[in-house]
């Protein structure tokens, strides 16, 4: 495929933060090769400082790479004109705690230049959409849960209808029903065409929505990207019984499981969620004690 078909496509993309002197201080993200078609929903893995954070900055471009590309849309990553195409919802979403759940997205929209009078359609229609009732809306920020600011957050992502939606951690602060909620509206993005990066340590969330995975563990890929399907197909090709089975046919099911994108795969441990895949992986990767 041709970088242009793709939503996001980095190559070798690096960030390392300097100290004081100019050293190399931390490796944040090391040679990420990442290909996100558009239309789906992808997953970005890993627990904290992973690279999850690192990666959404640099495709935003509010920090600069240290080495390798970064391609949003077809155009190198930080162009203000991608930029107002794209959706972002932090991990801590700061709004004015002083404006209501209408006003700030009106205020958000002004910045877009949305016209008046597609605001005065959008705004109810997003405050429905995330789940928001008539007095939450007129209610103030500052006196809203965790998870009201999490809802409002959202719908300012969605403000500018963008094309690419960057979720870092979508369900935090969300009770079960919020966090239902919210993986049927990522569901539904993606049913109207848009392109959904979901950065998340909860990994039922992810398991539930997204079509493709890449597990980061300290700034570096320990699962390449691999439908989600695929992964969790491990779990019948697995259990298959090697009892009577010759040495050969043993390693072809264990090849096949490399295939399916278990590494060294053992037979006689098989990987059944994507929590025991995510788990495995990490510890795969961490310095032996």
């Amino acid at each position: 495929m041709n970088v242009q078909d793709y939503a996001v496509h980095t190559q070798g993309l690096t960030k390392v933060y300097k100290d004081f002197w100019g050293r190399d201080k931390v490796r944040a993200l090391d040679n990420l090769d990442l290909s996100i078609n558009r239309g789906e929903v992808f997953g970005l893995l890993g627990p904290n400082g992973s690279g999850k954070s690192t990666t959404i900055k640099l495709l935003l471009g509010l920090i600069f790479p240290s080495g390798g590309s970064a391609e949003v849309l077809g155009q190198a990553a930080g162009s203000t004109v991608i930029n107002e195409r794209i959706g972002f919802l932090p991990e801590e979403s700061y709004l004015y705690k002083f404006l209501n759940g209408e006003e700030i997205l009106r205020f958000y929209g002004r910045l877009f230049r949305i016209p008046r009078k597609e605001l005065n359609r959008r705004v109810p229609e997003l405050l429905d959409i995330v789940g928001l009732d008539d007095k939450a809306r007129k209610r103030k920020l500052r006196e809203y849960s965790k998870g009201m600011a999490r809802r409002i957050g959202l719908a300012q992502a969605l403000i500018n209808n963008p094309d690419l939606i960057l979720l870092d951690e979508p369900t935090t602060g969300l009770d079960p029903i919020g966090t239902r909620e919210m993986k049927d509206l990522i569901i539904s993005l993606k049913q109207q065409g848009k392109t959904v990066l979901l950065c998340s340590h909860l990994l039922a969330d992810v398991q539930d929505v997204c079509d493709r995975i890449i597990i980061l563990f300290r700034g570096q890929t320990v699962q390449k990207p691999a439908p989600v399907s695929d992964l969790l197909q491990v779990r019948d090709i697995a259990q298959i019984q090697t009892r009577g089975l010759n040495p050969q046919q043993i390693e072809d099911i264990k090849a096949h499981l490399v295939h399916m994108g278990v590494n060294d795969a053992n037979v006689t441990h098989p990987t059944t969620t994507l929590e025991d895949l995510f788990l495995r992986v990490v510890r795969e990767n961490s310095p032996k004690q």
